[in-house]
């Protein structure tokens, strides 16, 4: 049975990261998010009794304004610190937006010196534009001791941290930080989505890491598609003819004959993702609240929804409503349509039994900026099985 461990949930928004973390092992001692309609969701699912939530110590507010010093030695601290600065769909001010929270999530790792940390963030961040504040979060990380002083920019906070690290000098609370691009789809989500992760063990403990290998591959897909039509016969179709574009992708996938299954299994798609759920309808189904057809979707040029038969595009917030073409079905006739609450919570692992509260709009913003669970999941489950008993 898997050893239930204390945590710190930051930056927890309708709480996709934090339920996968929670399914690692992980029982969070403080909850924190600041957004109203992301705390309700949270306690909506609560007073429904929705196992993962039930017990949430849930605080709405600014984490600036929290102490974690009581939190001393916990597990773990996690989160997704607000991502809009580094976004390839934002405005990229990143160090010069006051969204910018990656400098509270460094205080809560200096306070609580945890004996590991998860943070996660957009693509975004890894852009050749913020290559240098990259590695100023990655070494604030690693040496949270060596704190930004009154009047002090970033790029003298940096050198020094550099000077530092260059020393050799590992007194103090230092961390082992490995970094990397995580794609969603490899770790058995519909959805194409890639994340960058942060992890870290406190050195002391001497811990020898590396993120987790895919557990799931395009290749097989592929291979399930159009060498031996499985995933076809699986949702009672006929086998189509292999698309033009992805000829070359089937050879090379042919040529494996199959053999990397032994490995990974295949991307799971829309069609997967969403098997069971009747067709939408405008008025909602007694038991299918959340699944209710939004009127409205059109495709453009760059905005012609998601196919049924691969991950999805990447679910997104937007700043200002929902973006048609990632948050749209692409139907085999080559019709749109919206993808309903409950569809694009599938499409980010969520339960089928967790709720989500606020207007459609809101509900969209809160699905689009969360973590996958399974991703989640899959990450925090490496972290406990590393961290010594």
């Amino acid at each position: 049975m898997t050893a239930r461990l204390s945590s710190i949930e930051l930056f927890v928004g309708a709480g996709g990261l934090a339920q996968g973390i929670a399914q690692a092992g992980f029982h969070p001692r403080l909850v924190a998010e600041w957004n109203r309609d992301a705390c309700q969701t949270i306690r909506e699912n609560q007073e429904r009794g929705f196992p993962l939530v039930r017990d949430w110590p849930v605080i709405e507010g600014d984490v600036r304004d929290l102490t974690f010093s009581q939190f001393e030695g916990v597990d773990l601290v996690s989160g997704g610190p607000p991502c809009q600065p580094f976004s390839l769909g934002g405005k990229h001010a990143g160090y010069n937006d006051s969204r910018d929270m990656f400098p509270q999530a460094v205080r809560a790792v200096r306070e609580a010196k945890p004996r590991a940390f998860i943070f996660e963030n957009v693509k975004g961040l890894t852009r050749t534009a913020f290559q240098n504040y990259f590695e100023y979060i990655r070494l604030q990380l690693q040496y949270p001791e060596i704190i930004h002083l009154d009047g002090e920019d970033w790029t003298s906070h940096l050198a020094r941290l550099e000077q530092h690290h260059l020393s050799g000098n590992r007194d103090g609370l230092t961390y082992r930080v490995v970094t990397e691009v995580l794609q969603a789809a490899d770790f058995g989500v519909p959805q194409k989505r890639q994340r960058v992760f942060f992890v870290g063990f406190r050195r002391d403990l001497d811990v020898t890491w590396h993120f987790p290998r895919p557990s799931h591959s395009h290749e097989q897909l592929l291979h399930d598609q159009y060498v031996t039509g499985t995933y076809w016969e699986r949702h009672g179709l006929a086998r189509p003819p292999v698309p033009p574009r992805l000829v070359k992708s089937v050879h090379r996938a042919q040529a494996h004959g199959g053999l990397f299954a032994a490995e990974a299994t295949a991307w799971r798609t829309v069609r997967d993702a969403l098997q069971g759920l009747p067709e939408p309808q405008e008025e909602p189904y007694s038991n299918w609240s959340d699944h209710r057809l939004i009127p409205g979707a059109r495709s453009y040029p760059g905005h012609t929804g998601s196919p049924l038969d691969e991950p999805s595009k990447t679910l997104k917030a937007g700043d200002h409503g929902v973006p048609g073409g990632e948050n749209m079905l692409l139907n085999a006739d080559g019709s749109v349509r919206y993808f309903t609450v409950r569809e694009s919570a599938r499409l980010q692992t969520f339960d089928d039994q967790y709720v989500f509260s606020g207007a459609w709009g809101n509900v969209m913003r809160q699905l689009g900026n969360a973590v996958p669970v399974h991703l989640g999941r899959a990450v925090a489950q490496s972290v406990q099985q590393a961290l010594p008993l």
